[in-house]
């Protein structure tokens, strides 16, 4: 069974074939065109001043419109801990920060494990450098509208068959491909069949999907654990409204992916530089806008499994 028409890394606003035709708004996982989400002079690797910089970016999974601020801790760390200048380049979707990548406008990027696969895949000789450590065993939680009556089950909750559901982006590791991965794996359906109420949602991001389950907008949702986490943290979503019902098995996710162009600019060893820098990294404003507190070490095979369900799936 495939999720998305072969051939292409883009989905259409409809998804045809085994979801049914349902209907996706146009900014979840299409990508955006070279000229109208790049920045000019970028892949000349310099500024203004003729000095090479390392052009870094980054899904958007949550607050898409803080993306700057978010990750500068990041972009002053590698400033510091390489001696090249960093900067940060947002990206307005997930398969933006892909185009972004295969492209050359950008040459290092915080990707979740469906993306970085992806980019990975269009760019020869790119890499995947470094992984928060709870990266390794990541998760997606399914959640539900307290009104809906329903509490966590160690099996998958099948009555959520009969709810309004929504994904985040369709382009999420987390929020859509491994959610729906498991959906198929307990019930022998894709989404479009096994869920009753259309059309389903795809808020296009963590928190998103977070809020509008506990407002009601949707009676239940998929998203990364650790947003839901973190948000509970911070009092934005409490647990007794936006009730945990499942959690999936593990898998791995978000990692740094550096294209093999940086070596071009600033030397061979370069990779290896920029992955002692970031496991060196004790950089608390760094670690806290990533999420993390730690960094590992992964390699290109570490996310082979993802890209066995992507093949599953259809996911181009």
């Amino acid at each position: 069974m495939k999720l998305f028409k072969s051939g292409s890394r883009s989905v259409s606003k409809t998804l045809k074939g085994c979801l049914g035709g349902m209907t996706i708004a146009a900014s979840a996982f299409t990508l955006a065109s070279c000229g109208g989400d790049k920045e000019d002079g970028a892949k000349d690797n310099k500024d203004a001043s003729g000095d090479a910089v390392l052009r870094f970016s980054a899904i958007p999974d949550e607050n898409t419109t803080a993306q700057g601020e978010r990750f500068k801790p990041v972009a002053d760390y590698l400033t510091k801990a390489l001696g090249v200048k960093v900067k940060f380049v947002p990206s307005s979707s997930y398969g933006a920060s892909v185009e972004k990548f295969e492209n050359g406008d950008i040459h290092l990027a915080w990707f979740g494990g469906v993306s970085g696969v992806q980019a990975r895949t269009a760019v020869s000789g790119a890499q995947a450098l470094a992984a928060g450590q709870k990266d390794l065993a990541f998760k997606s939680y399914f959640i539900a509208n307290a009104a809906t009556g329903m509490t966590k089950s160690e099996e998958f909750p099948k009555e959520i068959a009969n709810l309004t559901f929504t994904f985040g982006s369709s382009g999420s590791t987390s929020g859509f491909v491994m959610p729906s991965h498991y959906i198929m794996e307990n019930t022998g359906k894709v989404p479009d069949e096994f869920f009753q109420k259309k059309p389903l949602g795809f808020s296009g991001a963590h928190d998103k999907t977070a809020a509008q389950v506990q407002d009601g907008t949707f009676q239940a949702g998929a998203l990364s654990y650790g947003t839901y986490e973190k948000l509970v943290k911070a009092g934005k979503i409490d647990p007794a409204k936006a009730v945990v019902v499942w959690e999936t098995p593990a898998f791995a996710d978000y990692n740094f992916t550096a294209h093999p162009d940086l070596k071009k600019a600033f030397g061979d060893d370069f990779f290896d530089k920029l992955q002692k820098a970031m496991l060196d990294c004790k950089d608390e404003a760094a670690l806290n806008a990533l999420g993390r507190k730690k960094l590992v070490k992964v390699e290109n095979s570490t996310f082979d499994a993802i890209g066995g369900v992507m093949k599953k799936l259809g996911v181009k």
